[in-house]
């Protein structure tokens, strides 16, 4: 029964033509990022109702979150491409042994975010303002988060080994519910409905990690019930020197890659407090905003790495090819709408967080510049992908290293100086173009090596 049922993936992933592979893959984790993305904003719009300090608090703890999905993701970028390579290879037993070290992984690595909750969030905020009740608000948002992270990071791994082995669907199941429940959860949590104490901020974190822990037992479920290419067991679940150090050759780069993104929230978030904090408030609605557009590309990349990573073990560079152009034409074509609606509306966009006028006054020109990376960032994104699919994460890292941290930050400090805010957005612009000449050469590069 086994083998009928490794038949059919093997099917899917090897012949099934190339473009309805990709929408099949992609499209559940597409609709899963969109409703994430959702309950990020809606997140944030209820929090914003409690006063702004409670949503620059949000902003502000938002690198450690962060932090704590680059672990997650990043461990599993090299738990994806691994396990769908290995399948490709037909090696069944190491792919079953990398799915079990990944679980072990994950629960590792949330004990290390339990005693950052448990010990640092106070220290956290006190580095970055002197605002005594963003302090408080952001603290207790941080302690809730990191200590129940344990929902976030079994809830990516299990995505991760549901989308090795081509079953997308269930993984828009997880994420879709996890959002719902968060979503509704919201206000009853912090406003106080339906005889729950009103909790404020701290209702918002623990919506957040129960629908985390939700998709987690549900993820758990599908994982032993329908992913029969993997066998879960704690039994199983032990060190194995070569196995680890070839998930963290791709996923550690994987995670610096994301990891730079928090530090450059961090650090842009100490440049903007220098203006005023409303714009660092502006700063944390734009990233919410953004997602609606980013996180679909994420889940089209999502869906692109096991395609590649199945097709470079199988050696079929055609298929490897056509996967990679589909993607650039559909995260393009959406990044240029997403473009399109942001320079139509921003302020529109920005009345939904409840936005002042001094609000409106800063965010509004923000928005209109920072959206016009979005296009660069689509290619990027994808390019970022292949790599990580054929096992050259490092050039992701540098790629991301260039927009998020060698270019923009510095780019972001200079313009500063000037004394002008809406300058300082322009280094976001400035860093994607100089990310996509260096993604373009590295491109280049990587297809001259898949010539089989």
């Amino acid at each position: 029964m086994e083998i009928v049922k490794e038949e059919t993936r093997e099917n899917k992933m090897g012949v099934m033509p190339v473009n309805k592979l990709l929408l099949t893959m992609s499209i559940p984790m597409v609709i899963s990022m969109m409703i994430q993305a959702l309950y990020n904003v809606v997140d944030s719009i209820f929090v914003a109702r409690i006063n702004e300090n409670a949503l620059t608090a949000v902003s502000l703890v938002f690198p450690v979150q962060s932090i704590m999905i680059a672990v997650s993701t990043g461990t599993c970028v090299g738990v994806n491409a691994i396990l769908s390579k290995r399948l490709g290879e037909k090696r069944l037993e190491e792919a079953d042994k990398t799915a079990n070290i990944a679980v072990l992984l994950s629960i590792l690595s949330y004990g290390v975010f339990l005693i950052i909750g448990l010990f640092c969030s106070e220290f956290f905020f006190s580095v970055q303002t002197g605002e005594a009740q963003i302090i408080a608000y952001g603290a207790s948002y941080m302690r809730i988060v990191c200590c129940c992270s344990f929902g976030l990071f079994l809830q990516v791994c299990f995505e991760r080994l549901l989308q090795s082995t081509g079953r997308t669907f269930y993984t828009m199941l997880m994420q879709g519910t996890g959002a719902i429940i968060n979503i509704i959860l919201d206000p009853i949590m912090i406003f106080g409905y339906l005889g729950f104490p009103k909790m404020g901020i701290a209702g918002a974190a623990v919506a957040t990690v129960t629908g985390q822990i939700i998709a987690m037992l549900l993820g758990l479920f599908f994982n032993r019930k329908v992913n029969h290419e993997i066998h879960l067991s704690i039994r199983k679940m032990v060190f194995d020197r070569e196995i680890i150090k070839e998930i963290y050759k791709i996923g550690v780069p994987a995670i610096l890659m994301q990891s730079i993104g928090s530090v450059m929230v961090f650090l842009m978030n100490k440049i903007l407090l220098g203006f005023t904090s409303t714009a660092t408030a502006v700063f944390g609605i734009y990233f919410k905003l953004q997602s609606f557009v980013f996180m679909p590309i994420f889940g089209l990349s999502n869906g692109l790495v096991p395609i590649v990573a199945y097709n470079y073990g199988a050696k079929n560079r055609d298929r490897m090819i056509k996967a990679v152009k589909y993607s650039m034409f559909y995260a393009i074509g959406f990044m240029c709408l997403g473009m399109l609606l942001a320079e139509c509306v921003p302020g529109s966009l920005l009345l939904m967080f409840d936005a002042s006028e001094s609000m409106l006054a800063i965010g509004i020109p923000a928005i209109r510049i920072l959206c016009t990376c979005f296009v660069l960032a689509g290619f990027n994104i994808i390019a970022s992908s292949l790599f990580q699919a054929v096992g050259d994460s490092i050039y992701s890292l540098v790629m991301s290293a260039i927009r998020q941290l060698i270019v923009l930050l510095p780019a972001a400090y200079l313009l500063s100086l000037t004394g002008n805010l809406d300058a300082v957005w322009l280094s976001f612009p400035i860093a994607e173009i100089a990310a996509l000449i260096v993604s373009s050469a590295l491109l280049k590069k990587v297809l001259k090596k898949l010539n089989f």
